[in-house]
C-alpha cells in the first residue's frame, strides 16, 4: 500500500486530513467535533482509534477544535509546536507531544513529516511535507504570501494539497468588512486563487501526480473559478489531476504516483 490523502473536509468550517499507509495513520488538523469525526471516519471504514497521531498545524478553531475531544475520547496522542500548544491552553508534557518546525519528525516504519513554517497572522503555523518511501506529499493551508523556501520544500512533490482561498474580485466586490478583507488579502491573511496559481507554476515538475486545490471559501470563491486560474498557469505542462476538496468530505483518496483520485462510496 502506498501513501493516501483524503481531505476529511476542508473550509472554514473544519479541515482535516488523512495520510494513511500500510503501517501509519494520521490525521493532519482536527478541526470536526468527536461526531463528526467518527461518521467521517467511518466512511472511509475507519474508527478513531485507528489513528496514530494527529497533528496541528495551528490552533485557529478550524483546525483544531475537535483535538482535545479527540486526545480524551479515545486517547490519540496529539502533536504541535509549542505556541500552538500555548494557545490552546493544553500541558505540553501530558497532553501534547511538541514538534519543532524544520524537525524531521518519524511516525512510523514508512511515514515521516516534515513541518514547514508558513506565514499565517496570529499563529505559529506550519505546512506539512509527508515522505514515503523515496516519494513526498504536501498539506499546506492557511498562509497568505509564500516563500521561496516554501518553494523548495514543495517542488518536486508528488501530491500537493494547497489552499485557493479566495477569488480576489469576489473578495474585494463583496460584503465583507474593510477591515477583514485587508486581513485576508494580507501577506498574513490566505492565499488568493492568483497567488495559489504562481505557486504552482514555481513547483509543479514532471514528478507531480496530483493538486488539491483546499480551504476554498464559500463566500469569496468557486471551485470552477480556482481550478481555472490554476489551470491558465500550469496546464501546458501539468498532465496531473486536479481536484477541490470542499467542506463535505471525504469525496475522494489520492494515491502517492496515482494521477486519478479514487472516489469514496457514499
Amino acid at each position: 500500500m502506498t501513501l493516501s490523502i483524503t481531505h476529511l473536509g476542508s473550509g472554514s468550517g473544519g479541515n482535516a486530513t488523512l495520510l494513511a499507509t500500510a503501517e501509519s495513520r494520521i490525521l493532519i488538523d482536527c478541526g470536526f467535533s468527536g461526531r463528526q469525526l467518527e461518521r467521517r471516519l467511518g466512511l472511509l471504514e475507519m474508527k478513531p482509534t485507528d489513528l496514530d497521531a494527529i497533528l496541528i498545524s495551528h490552533h485557529h478553531s478550524d483546525h483544531s477544535k475537535g483535538a482535545l475531544i479527540a486526545n480524551r475520547k479515545w486517547g490519540i496522542p496529539l502533536m504541535m509546536n509549542f505556541e500552538t500548544c500555548a494557545k490552546l491552553g493544553l500541558d505540553p508534557v501530558n497532553e501534547c507531544k511538541l514538534f519543532e518546525a524544520l524537525d524531521l519528525i518519524e511516525m512510523g516504519p514508512d511515514l515521516s513529516i516534515l513541518p514547514v513554517p508558513v506565514n499565517h497572522d496570529g499563529a505559529d503555523n506550519v505546512g506539512f511535507i509527508a515522505s514515503h518511501l523515496g516519494e513526498r506529499a504536501a498539506v499546506v493551508t492557511d498562509l497568505g504570501s509564500w516563500s521561496d523556501e516554501l518553494a523548495r520544500h514543495l517542488k518536486g512533490c508528488v501530491h500537493i494539497s494547497i489552499e485557493a482561498n479566495y477569488d480576489s474580485n469576489r473578495l474585494w466586490n463583496g460584503p465583507y468588512p474593510e477591515r477583514l478583507k485587508q486581513r485576508i488579502a494580507g501577506r498574513g491573511g490566505h492565499l488568493s486563487n492568483r497567488q495559489t496559481a504562481e505557486l504552482l507554476s514555481h513547483v509543479v515538475t514532471n514528478h507531480t501526480r496530483s493538486v488539491v486545490l483546499c480551504h476554498l471559501s464559500a463566500q469569496n470563491n468557486a471551485p470552477h473559478m480556482a481550478e481555472s486560474e490554476v489551470l491558465l498557469e500550469i496546464d501546458d505542462f501539468f498532465e496531473g489531476d486536479i481536484s477541490i476538496s470542499t467542506q463535505e468530505g471525504p469525496e475522494f483518496s489520492h494515491y502517492l504516483g496515482q494521477a486519478e483520485p479514487e472516489r469514496v462510496p457514499i
